[in-house]
């Protein structure tokens, strides 16, 4: 049902915003992917979860106030969703953390540089100007 829909979509919006909020989602979604069957179908699977939770992750909830609060919020989780110690859970992570890069960089590309670019390539700049 609708009201079930809207539901859902505000309780997932909501968490998303949260410290560790967007943690908490993709392993909520990706839970046991993976960890069975290594075949063809398993990786599809896998794959096609990857790229489910990355749209959600790149669509702006229309609880949100602005696009740039919800950017400034969500793209430092993002990014934090690179540095997973756990190999199997860490492939996940980074499938998901490099799409929802992707997507929002041609939806958004000012606010994906800004909050998602800048920040990944800071300790690459350092470097270079040292």
């Amino acid at each position: 049902p609708a009201w079930l829909r809207r539901l859902c979509g505000q309780l997932l919006s909501e968490r998303l915003m949260r410290p560790s909020g967007v943690q908490a989602v993709v392993r909520g979604v990706m839970e046991g992917t993976g960890a069975g069957g290594a075949g063809a179908e398993a990786a599809a699977v896998d794959w096609r979860k990857c790229d489910t939770v990355a749209k959600i992750l790149a669509s702006c909830p229309q609880q949100c106030l602005s696009l740039e609060n919800y950017y400034r919020l969500v793209c430092p989780q993002i990014l934090d969703l690179l540095h997973i110690q756990d190999k199997l859970t860490a492939r996940q992570f980074q499938r998901v953390a490099t799409t929802t890069l992707l997507t929002m960089a041609k939806e958004h590309p000012q606010l994906a540089e800004k909050h998602l670019l800048q920040p990944l390539l800071a300790p690459l700049r350092r470097c270079s100007e040292a």
